[in-house]
């Protein structure tokens, strides 16, 4: 569309020209199956290889560690249903949060009526946990702590090292949905102490449909696709060589310019407040105001209605949504902004999320601002 500025980042990225060259190279140069032994599956991978040690770098993992997936889904289920499976004679008690991405509480529930029980601790009015709510409520049947690293609705980051550092005295296997974090926060895998780690491609700028679980060595893991023996017989299918190369080249743009990237959010979210208190519109911001992602900024304007809102932001060109990608066809309330602020809270129907990326400029978001603005206007006169 004409004249419209995307500020839905955090459900996909576009992706970089750079990533696409590489990718249309690698799929016309490495059209091997890297399982073959011939010559053409040997390149594809050499080329595999290289892009697995690439990204484990970015995380001061392993190459060994890294597994690939489908994407962020994909990496989710496999820690929770593989950790799980794994260890259900240890026992079947799981910690997780109320704010997690559906990855992540959907692989939940199936496990509750599989006869695992579930802890879903409770969050702050921004969007957080202590790390003593863990503490408190580890059992000696605690098999799985799944925690996200960063939401993706209001951009609120958990306390993960301090987590993994209670968990070095327990047994259970630690967890984190990393996916929309990774690329812009920088993560050490030791320094955090968890086992498992997701990522997804499409929100680096990278392509869709690739991304990996990073699994500590040693950590137990049953698999959950049958077929092949690809990725060290961990996750069967034949691996997408083009998508890998083009995820490791979206990970190196990424941690090229992640300082200057998040300075430059966090600079796109002064502006977009300044737009709004000049124009006296009533407002305030949703989510743990230091402790947050720097390309999330969520706000709600009472007396708006999130429907009529983004379609009238969507008509003025500017593309937002209100919270979670994967439910955007649903007017079910956001149960990040739920758990924050309870089940009638006026914010669950008056509440935007803006997410910043590739693209964008000062004048772009200062634009995107003053449409929002002279919409709040009319939808609340």
């Amino acid at each position: 569309m004409k004249n419209s500025i995307y500020l839905d980042h955090a459900a996909t990225s576009p992706i970089a020209s750079e990533v696409i060259d590489v990718m249309a190279r690698a799929m016309a140069e490495e059209s091997g199956n890297a399982s073959s032994i011939h010559t053409v599956g040997r390149s594809a991978r050499k080329a595999l290889d290289e892009s697995r040690a690439s990204l484990a770098a970015k995380l001061n993992a392993k190459p060994s560690e890294i597994i690939f997936t489908s994407g962020g889904t994909e990496a989710d289920n496999m820690a929770i249903f593989g950790t799980a499976y794994a260890r259900q004679k240890e026992g079947k008690h799981i910690i997780t949060t109320a704010i997690e991405h559906h990855a992540v509480l959907h692989a939940c529930e199936k496990l509750e009526k599989e006869g695992f029980t579930v802890t879903y601790l409770p969050v702050d009015q921004t969007g957080r946990i202590r790390a003593e709510q863990v503490k408190e409520a580890l059992r000696d049947d605690t098999i799985l702590v799944t925690i996200m690293y960063g939401n993706n609705e209001v951009g609120t980051i958990q306390p993960i090292a301090e987590i993994g550092a209670i968990l070095k005295e327990h047994t259970a296997t630690f967890h984190t949905d990393a996916v929309q974090a990774f690329g812009l926060e920088k993560m050490d895998v030791e320094a955090l102490h968890v086992d498992l780690l997701s990522v997804s491609a499409h929100k680096i700028n990278g392509p869709k449909g690739i991304g990996f679980l990073y699994a500590k060595t040693g950590v137990k893991l049953t698999n959950i696709l049958y077929g092949g023996s690809q990725e060290k017989k961990r996750r069967a299918g034949t691996e997408n060589v083009p998508a890998v190369i083009a995820f490791a080249k979206a990970a190196e743009l990424a941690g090229q310019s992640s300082q200057q990237r998040m300075e430059q959010y966090y600079g796109f979210k002064n502006i977009l407040i300044e737009q709004f208190q000049q124009a006296n519109i009533d407002f305030h911001l949703n989510g743990h105001q230091t402790s947050v992602l720097p390309h999330v900024l969520n706000v709600t304007f009472p007396g708006t209605d999130v429907e009529s809102f983004l379609i009238n932001l969507d008509m003025a060109g500017v593309l937002v949504s209100s919270g979670s990608a994967c439910t955007a066809g649903s007017i079910d309330p956001s149960h990040v902004l739920v758990a924050m602020y309870g089940q009638n809270a006026p914010e669950l129907r008056s509440s935007i999320r803006f997410s910043f990326g590739l693209g964008l400029t000062d004048e772009l978001v200062r634009e995107a601002g003053k449409r929002t603005a002279e919409i709040v206007k009319r939808l609340t006169s």
